[in-house]
C-alpha cells in the first residue's frame, strides 16, 4: 500500500530544474493525497517557463510510478510569463529584458551581499537572472557566489558567464589577477562597463542585476547611457551618516531618469543566534522618511545575522543555503517587491535613456567643451582634464 510518507520521500528526489535542491526542500509541494493506488500531488512553482513545468511533471510521474501508483494526478500552479520590457533608447545588450542598478552612497553597507541575495532570490522565484559585478574597485561577487578562483570560458572574442545558484555571473574579479589593484581614469571605467555588457555572452535574461561601485561616478553614468536601466535599488544602513550619502545616491537615480524601485535598509537590527531575539544595535526604520521623500518604498529591513556573513565568506549565500532564516525570508520579500516594481514600470511605458546621451561630437572630450552629459567640466576654466 502506498503511503503519504513514501510519496513525500520520492518527491525529495525530484530536483527543481537548474538547482540542486528538491521541490520538497524549496517548499513547492502544497498537497499530497493517496487513495489506494491513486496519488494526487499539488505543486506551486515559482517559474512561468513551460519547459520547467513539463520537466517537473515528467520527473514526478516517473518517481511515483516506482511506488506502483496506477493513477497519478500532478497539478502544477505557476505564475504568469514575465512581461516584455517596453523600454526604449540605446541598448547595447538587447537580449536582456530588464536592468537593475544596485548602488550605494558609500562603501561598507553590504551592497554586494544584498545584490547577490536579491539575484538568487529572483532566480528562485523562476526568473532567468544574470548578475554583473561592475564594482571595479572591489569585485567581491566571485567569492560570495562560490566562484572564487574559477575562470570564465572564452568563446572567440566573447566571454561566457559562469553559472552559480541558478544565476549567470560575470565579474571584473574573474577577469583580473587576484589582489590586483585597478587605478583607472574615467574613460577606462566607461569602456570596461560597456565591455562587461557587450562582450559577455549573456542569455536572453529576464533581468540583469548589476552591482555598482559605491558613490555616484563614471560607472553609473556609463551604465545608464549604455542600456535603459529599468530600476534602481539603493542599499544603506540605518545610521544618519550613511543616510546622507544615500540621499545623494537617490538623487543620482533621478538625474539619470532611473525609476527608484526602493531602498534596502541593511544591518537593520541584530538577530541573536541563541535566542532569536532582535536588537536594534545600529538603529532601525530610519530609511522610511527618506523613501517617502523620494516617492519610493523600503524593499526590506535586513538584520545582522551570523548566517549572512558566513554565507558570504564561504560562497553559500544565505537566501539559497539557509532559506529558513529570517534574513533569507526578507531577501525573498525584497525580490518580490522589486519584481512587482519592474512589471509596473514596464506596464507604464518603461524607461528611455535618450535624454542622458552625450552631446559632444565623437572624439571630442566633454571636459574641454565646457561640460555636457557624459563628461566632467574642467573647473580650471580651460584645456582638457586628460580623460579623452
Amino acid at each position: 500500500m502506498i503511503t503519504r510518507e513514501a510519496v513525500e520521500e520520492k518527491l525529495k528526489e525530484v530536483m527543481y530544474p537548474g538547482f540542486t535542491k528538491s521541490i520538497v526542500d524549496f517548499g513547492f509541494v502544497k498537497d499530497i493525497d493517496v487513495s489506494d493506488d491513486h496519488v494526487y500531488v499539488e505543486v506551486d512553482i515559482s517559474s512561468s517557463a513551460p519547459e520547467v513545468e513539463q520537466q517537473l511533471r515528467d520527473d514526478i510521474t516517473a518517481k511515483l510510478q516506482l511506488l506502483g501508483a496506477q493513477k497519478i494526478d500532478v497539478v502544477i500552479t505557476k505564475p504568469k510569463m514575465p512581461r516584455e520590457s517596453s523600454s526604449k533608447g540605446k541598448n547595447i545588450a538587447p537580449q536582456i529584458k530588464n536592468f537593475v542598478m544596485v548602488s550605494s552612497g558609500k562603501g561598507g553597507v553590504g551592497k554586494s551581499t544584498t545584490t547577490t541575495n536579491l539575484a538568487i532570490a529572483l532566480a528562485m522565484q523562476g526568473k532567468k537572472v544574470g548578475l554583473l559585478d561592475a564594482d571595479i574597485y572591489g569585485p567581491n561577487i566571485p567569492r560570495m557566489m562560490g566562484l572564487e578562483g574559477q575562470q570564465p570560458e572564452v568563446i572567440g572574442n566573447k566571454v561566457k558567464p559562469m553559472l552559480s545558484h541558478g544565476v549567470e555571473v560575470m565579474s571584473m574579479g574573474s577577469l583580473m589577477e587576484e589582489g590586483q589593484s585597478l587605478i583607472w581614469r574615467g574613460a577606462m571605467i566607461m569602456k570596461a562597463i560597456q565591455q562587461l555588457l557587450q562582450d559577455i555572452l549573456w542569455s536572453d535574461l529576464d533581468v540583469l542585476v548589476i552591482d555598482m561601485p559605491p558613490g555616484t561616478g563614471d560607472a553609473q553614468l556609463s551604465l545608464a547611457q549604455s542600456v535603459p536601466v529599468t530600476a534602481g535599488v539603493c542599499v544603506t544602513t540605518p545610521q544618519k551618516v550613511a543616510l546622507d550619502d544615500t540621499t545623494r545616491s537617490l538623487d543620482m537615480f533621478e538625474k539619470l531618469h532611473i525609476p527608484i524601485a526602493g531602498i534596502v535598509e541593511n544591518m537593520s537590527g541584530f538577530i541573536c543566534p541563541d535566542s532569536g531575539t532582535e536588537y536594534d544595535i545600529f538603529g532601525k526604520g530610519t530609511t522610511a522618511p527618506l523613501a517617502e521623500k523620494f516617492h519610493t518604498q523600503v524593499l526590506s529591513e535586513i538584520p545582522i545575522e551570523p548566517a549572512v556573513r558566513e554565507g558570504g565568506d564561504t560562497g553559500k549565500p544565505v537566501v539559497f543555503h539557509q532559506p529558513e532564516t529570517e534574513t533569507a525570508k526578507r531577501y525573498q520579500q525584497a525580490a518580490t517587491k522589486l519584481w512587482h516594481e519592474i512589471e509596473r514600470i514596464n506596464e507604464e511605458g518603461g524607461v528611455d535613456n535618450e535624454a542622458i546621451q552625450p552631446t559632444t561630437p565623437p572624439g571630442v572630450s566633454a571636459c574641454s567643451t565646457g561640460g555636457s552629459t557624459g563628461g566632467t567640466e574642467n573647473s580650471s576654466g580651460g584645456g582638457s582634464c586628460g580623460c579623452s
